[in-house]
């Protein structure tokens, strides 16, 4: 059970993800999870007569007692992980030994711990997101009313400003922790209900007792922490897994998109936004000038790697034949802990990149003077319409003087636009050169994006700071 740097070891055993949830998926984690169970079993069945106290206190005094050596060498043997360390703990237990397990199958462990391990590497990827949350909530609130150039099909289109920009990622992440909220809320272990869900073990070993299954079981799982689903085959239904990574990978593609529109203005044409660079930072091994993305691309290169997961998640609950199957045994080994340590690596990582945002407003405001006159030709058009203009003359009129504009921009010209609309002719009817010169400044014409940016904020303020939204209540 000792692995080198000989061995192949993951990424996310020391690159990707948070100590705390790499912990939470460690093999040592798991091996205390069903030992707590085991324990929780038999202490219900103790309260029953089933079992003595004096059993359930042994199991208890050697919960933690973890020998993943021991249990490894009885695996090589049996072939059966959860029956290894079922004698792995008996061993440990003269006195509670014999009652480890009774009347089980080992898809009432391993699912409830699958379960709780999703319940709590839930709570751990919303704490994060509330942060990540605070860290949004700044930079909206800071670059509510900056204007800068908006680009639609990666073509300048018309202003915006940085934090309603920034306000389209934190809207998403607002969706995002609204709905993993609700998803850990709504996190079922199977219960106890045996080999195929009907709970035959357990009303036979219940029998004389007074108390009926579904009684029983409610007792197990409120000593386990979390409630049952009504009704389950030999596994939970594999659908919750399904949806928990379809709402982390939802999560991803909001990071994602936030990643790589940052490196979109990270490029040197643009330039307005960089990630933060450390000064003994190195960009590349051939290059010493370049300062690369590498947070971002890191997030978006994870991000990608999410969003397949789920597809392994619904086939494992669509091909779960009749009562059960083992084809999804393998891959859940995999699946499960790399999609939280992706999310949890990802928050982190834009943790960073939100806390570390660095903004050139100098580059805004060359965006602005470059493309902002094409972008404020449509405020022209509706000017020069109210006051009695032809919106479709107007529309070929203007469009003739941008296309010939760009042309000399493209020519290395100074930008002709204004200059040419103000001294044309056919609006002198309409407007004067400096009214149309005037209308053609585009910093203010942003409409009411700087108010709902705030109002973006605000919400990502409150999910940040307000204890009551805990999704453990």
């Amino acid at each position: 059970m000792t692995y080198t740097a000989h061995d192949y070891l993951s990424p996310f055993t020391w690159r990707y993800g948070t100590p705390e949830m790499r912990h939470l998926w460690s093999e040592e984690a798991k091996h205390r999870h069903w030992r707590r169970i085991w324990v929780a079993l038999a202490q219900a069945q103790s309260e029953l007569g089933l079992v003595t106290a004096d059993q359930v206190e042994d199991l208890r005094a050697h919960v933690d007692d973890i020998d993943l050596a021991r249990a490894a060498e009885i695996e090589a043997e049996i072939h059966h992980d959860l029956m290894a360390e079922v004698r792995t703990f008996a061993e440990q237990c003269p006195v509670g030994g014999g009652i480890i397990h009774l009347g089980a199958t080992s898809m009432d462990v391993e699912d409830n711990t699958a379960a709780v391990r999703l319940r709590d590497a839930l709570d751990l990827i919303l704490d994060r997101l509330t942060q990540v949350a605070g860290r949004m909530s700044e930079q909206i609130a800071r670059w509510a009313d900056r204007p800068t150039m908006g680009f639609t099909h990666l073509q300048p289109a018309e202003p915006t400003t940085i934090g309603y920009r920034l306000a389209q990622y934190g809207q998403d992440l607002l969706v995002d922790y609204e709905e993993l909220r609700r998803l850990r809320r709504q996190i079922r272990g199977k219960g106890f209900k045996g080999a195929t869900g009907t709970s035959a073990s357990y009303q036979q070993l219940l029998t004389g007792t007074g108390v009926d299954t579904e009684v029983f079981e409610a007792r197990v799982m409120a000593l386990v922490g979390i409630p049952p689903v009504v009704v389950a085959t030999q596994t939970s239904p594999r659908k919750q897994e399904y949806r928990v990574l379809s709402g982390l990978a939802s999560l991803g593609q909001t990071l994602y998109k936030f990643a790589a529109d940052l490196r979109l203005l990270q490029s040197p044409p643009i330039g307005e936004w960089a990630e933060p660079f450390g000064r003994k930072q190195v960009g590349s091994s051939a290059m010493p000038f370049k300062r690369n993305p590498i947070n971002a691309e890191n997030m978006d290169s994870l991000a990608r790697l999410l969003a397949a997961l789920p597809r392994v998640a619904w086939d494992n609950a669509a091909h779960s034949y009749l009562e059960r199957t083992l084809d999804d045994s393998a891959n859940r080994r995999t699946v499960l802990p790399e999609a939280f340590l992706i999310t949890d690596e990802l928050l982190r990582r834009a943790d960073k990149l939100l806390a570390g945002l660095r903004v050139d407003t100098g580059a805004s405001d060359r965006l602005l003077a470059t493309y902002g006159t094409f972008a404020a030709t449509e405020r022209v058009m509706m000017e020069l319409v109210r006051r009695g203009g032809d919106r479709q003359d107007l529309h070929e009129l203007i469009r003739e003087h941008s296309l010939a504009a760009w042309a000399a921009l493209q020519g290395g010209q100074a930008n002709p636009l204004a200059h040419r609309l103000a001294n044309d002719p056919r609006l002198a009817d309409l407007a004067t050169p400096d009214e149309i010169t005037g209308w053609l400044d585009a910093a203010d014409y942003v409409g009411d994006a700087p108010v709902r940016a705030r109002r973006i904020a605000e919400k990502l303020r409150i999910v940040a700071s307000d204890h009551t939204l805990s999704p453990k209540e």
